[in-house]
């Protein structure tokens, strides 16, 4: 019965095999070098039968007197041929992983925020890193052992025949074994790869979450528990990798044993070919040579199957990256002037795990307004906030822009008349300047930067800075203070200069210092400008041209600062509760 290969494998060879054929001319040579290497090395196999039948046994030392550079030719010319192998597999390896890293970090860029939200930042970091070089090693030291190997088998094969074809049979009987031996171990070797890189990522996701809250784990004394968490993630790791080692490891020892008895078996019928006067001792050590570099490329096979099937591993979880779909960008508007006016029209939505975040939302923003929205935590503020640019898109209803569905806007051209500063503040750890003038921001003359930053206070702190704006803010921003952070955000957005602003709690980092200044720029900022306004303080919302109150995802509440304190309704209620806060923590 014919033993079945699983297609989806079939398909992961595929597919990374064609990130090896735009080489095909390094692959060509890379091929030829391999062949050669087979070649020489059974040429000098074969230079044995001269050197013991003419040399050693006959004494005739005139017949061999070409064989010492005979010898020396061959190992030149295998050294040339290991040369080219290794430093052609070499860049085509190096070629095909900048390919996958390239691609899998453009995917990373067009991904739904839901996906990136919703999945584990360490697996997806082992993925660019861990699972790309598996899929290296797959590529240049599996195909440098199975083409080159391949072919020094097929050498070894051929000159065994040629010195005793009833000496092969007793070799070739081993090659179904061993074949076998390699299928059975190489279905252990793919379970345990496919393993060992869910482990890393578990690895590298407490570590990631270690180094960024540091300060969390030191201050509530946390070390212990994170420790612990290591173990456990890192004891799994070191379990699968142990198996996969003591798989490897039996699969060398069960092909020592087989060529062993095989090695027997022609030590056997050797004497008896010998007798019989049809083998001489020269062409007996030429095929025993054989046998024996055949042993090596056989074993490699069988140890190199761990690595191939850790690369079609690899691949495999790279691939289901790759494959997820991008962001759904089917719009074709593009706008040259946007005026802000922005309208939710019964927007329902919920995060795809039942529990509805927003239900039958409407409200209006007139160009150049400010609409603040205000409600409990967990009431959706920032989910409604962030239904405008499309991070998220409604399951019913519609969002308009100056009257376009935001769904009709080409998704960078919608994006681009959008600015936003949030409560989680992201820098990169660049510059100052590089972190205010960011992507598209990069093509602002220097003056326009240094307005925004001056506008945002940024200034204020940047010159008692050695480098000034080109300070590098650390990793996130951790050199700089929440504050001086907060500023940078705000004069991102402000270098922007977009028609529509989203401010989520864009004061949140902010003493009250800074933030009295910070409020004076945002102030004229938002003027002739649409701006939604999320804010904890009410106190920052005050003089918004419209106040909205979200309470379970609902509109409960509408109207000015005055108008809502008048109903003595929930704004009301929020503002009593804050304002006795702040009043008794002023005490």
């Amino acid at each position: 019965m014919s033993a079945k290969v699983d297609p989806r494998v079939v398909d992961v060879y595929k597919r990374l095999w064609k990130y090896v054929t735009p080489h095909k001319l390094i692959g060509t040579v890379a091929v030829i070098a391999m062949a050669s290497t087979a070649v020489i090395e059974m040429t000098m196999v074969a230079l044995v039968e001269p050197l013991m039948d003419e040399g050693l046994v006959a004494h005739n030392l005139e017949a061999i007197k070409w064989l010492p550079l005979a010898f020396v030719g061959v190992f030149v010319a295998r050294g040339i041929a290991g040369f080219a192998t290794e430093a052609s597999l070499g860049w085509i390896g190096r070629s095909v992983i900048s390919s996958l890293r390239r691609e899998v970090f453009r995917k990373f860029l067009t991904l739904p925020a839901r996906f990136v939200e919703t999945s584990s930042i360490g697996p997806m970091l082992s993925r660019m890193t861990y699972n790309v070089e598996m899929v290296a090693e797959s590529v240049t030291n599996v195909v440098t052992i199975l083409v080159r190997d391949f072919l020094t088998v097929l050498a070894a094969i051929g000159l065994m025949l040629y010195q005793s074809s009833r000496l092969f049979v007793s070799v070739a009987v081993l090659l179904p074994i061993i074949a076998l031996l390699i299928r059975i171990l190489g279905k252990a070797f793919r379970r345990y790869s496919s393993k060992i890189q869910d482990s890393v990522g578990e690895v590298t996701q407490v570590t990631d979450e270690v180094l960024s809250g540091h300060r969390i784990v030191k201050i509530f004394g946390g070390q212990d528990y994170e420790m612990k968490r290591l173990v456990t993630v890192d004891d799994g790791n070191r379990r699968q990798n142990l198996k996969l080692i003591r798989s490897r490891s039996l699969g060398v020892a069960v092909t020592q044993v087989v060529f062993g008895i095989g090695m027997a078996g022609v030590i056997y019928f050797a004497g008896i070919e010998s007798s019989a006067g049809n083998l001489s001792p020269g062409g007996f050590m030429a095929f025993f040579g054989a046998m024996m570099l055949m042993m090596q490329p056989l074993r490699r096979i069988t140890n190199v199957n761990a690595t191939l099937q850790r690369g079609i591993a690899a691949g495999k979880s790279l691939f289901a990256i790759i494959d997820e779909p991008d962001e759904v960008d089917s719009g074709t508007y593009r706008a040259d002037n946007v005026r802000g006016a922005v309208e939710f029209r019964n927007i329902r939505f919920s995060y795809g795990d039942g529990a509805k975040i927003l239900e039958d939302v409407s409200l209006t923003v007139d160009a150049g307004t400010s609409l603040a929205i205000v409600g409990q935590s967990g009431s959706g503020k920032s989910t409604l906030v962030s239904l405008l640019p499309r991070f998220y898109d409604v399951d019913s209803g519609e969002i308009l822009l100056d009257g376009v569905p935001v769904q009709e806007y080409a998704l960078d051209d919608l994006r681009a008349h959008i600015s936003l500063v949030s409560q989680d503040i992201v820098l990169f750890n660049d510059t100052i300047a590089n972190n205010l003038a960011y992507g598209q921001l990069k093509a602002r003359s220097n003056d326009d930067l240094l307005r925004a930053a001056e506008a945002a206070h940024v200034l204020d702190f940047v010159k008692d800075l050695p480098k000034g704006l080109e300070t590098i803010v650390g990793d996130r921003g951790v050199l700089l203070s929440g504050g001086q952070r907060q500023r940078i955000a705000i004069g991102r957005a402000l270098l922007k200069n977009a028609p529509v602003l989203i401010l989520d709690e864009a004061t949140s980092s902010l003493d009250t210092k800074s933030e009295r200044r910070i409020q004076e720029a945002l102030s004229a900022l938002m003027k002739n400008r649409t701006t939604l306004v999320i804010a904890h303080r009410l106190s920052t919302v005050e003089n918004a041209d419209k106040i909205v109150v979200l309470d379970q995802g609902r509109i409960v509440e509408s109207g000015t600062h005055d108008e809502l304190l008048k109903k003595n309704a929930h704004y009301a209620d929020l503002h009593r509760l804050q304002f006795n806060d702040e009043s008794s923590g002023s005490g």
